[in-house]
């Protein structure tokens, strides 16, 4: 039996989003990254209760050239660090790529799980957005949406709704 984990969206989950362009965006400097509220306390019951903490994370607007590649590690880094997550997937494509790791397709979920050897059907993909969703059911994962999501029709219902990563995270922990 492999690791159970709990993959995490990054932006809009851990740390709050960006209004740039009419459109919630990833924050573009450590200045602009804000943890919400309940994160560091929702990750450390999380890794408490033996979860492998996993960001899964699209970063098209690198490749779109609106953001720095290393602005985006940097941040990443910040994160990983200050919360101790055991693991980072990025796919750094546009939906025009066409790629197999940006959500809703699986692949950097799948990726994790190959690298790691985590048990699917014991792990958990918390997103806001409904390709989280899609990608987490994809790869054989209970799902969880935080906030309402966005206007993209869901191709598929999550298991649970939460209002913040806190409440998922308490939410996970009740699971058997």
């Amino acid at each position: 039996m492999g690791k159970k984990a709990v993959f995490l969206d990054r932006d809009g989950v851990l740390n709050q989003t960006i209004f740039r362009m009419g459109k919630a965006r990833a924050p573009y400097s450590l200045e602009e990254l804000k943890l919400f509220d309940g994160v560091i306390d929702a990750i450390k019951e999380l890794k408490a209760a033996g979860y492998f903490l996993v960001i899964v994370t699209n970063q098209p607007d690198v490749a779109r050239g609106w953001v720095g590649k290393l602005i985006v590690e940097s941040v990443n880094k910040t994160i990983m660090e200050e919360l101790k997550i055991d693991s980072l997937q990025v796919c750094y494509h546009t939906e025009k790529d066409n790629c197999l790791c940006r959500k809703p397709r699986p692949g950097m979920l799948l990726a994790a799980r190959d690298e790691w050897g985590i048990d699917m059907t014991q792990s958990f993909m918390v997103g806001d957005r409904f390709s989280d969703i899609e990608a987490g059911s994809s790869a054989g994962c209970r799902t969880i949406l935080v906030g309402e999501g966005d206007n993209v029709p869901a191709l598929v219902t999550p298991d649970f709704f939460a209002s913040s990563l806190l409440t998922a995270s308490r939410w996970i922990l009740s699971r058997p």
